[in-house]
């Protein structure tokens, strides 16, 4: 299996963990000239944009070190580019919520960093 292919396996299982817990996606890989978002959904009054990370075990670091400073960046200036092209209300309330899936275990790390607010 190539990095896409686990990729897009791991955000299907990501979709459907968050669906159990009440969230609706709402989009999956939302791709801007910013970057790209790999989950939009609702969660209660939130629009979330959630990051999904996968590791096989921590030899290489947790999954939510990888979305540094830099990769915050990029989705939020993807949300903010999904949010003008769907044309939200500038006060919509927004959140950046991370799920870290390492071998079995899954980890889902609401409002991650800040953002939109």
């Amino acid at each position: 299996m190539n990095k896409r292919e686990a990729g897009s396996r791991y955000e299907t299982y990501a979709a459907a963990y968050l669906e159990e817990r009440g969230y609706r996606i709402l989009e999956r890989n939302f791709r801007s000239r910013a970057g790209e978002i790999d989950l939009i959904g609702r969660d209660g009054r939130y629009l979330v944009f959630v990051e999904v990370k996968y590791r096989r075990n921590g030899q290489t670091g947790c999954p939510e070190e990888a979305v540094n400073l830099r990769k915050q960046s990029r989705i939020f200036r993807a949300a903010q580019n999904y949010l003008s092209l769907k044309k939200y209300p500038q006060d919509t309330p927004c959140r950046f919520d991370v799920l870290a899936v390492e071998g079995t275990e899954v980890r889902l790390i609401k409002n991650a960093f800040g953002g939109l607010a």
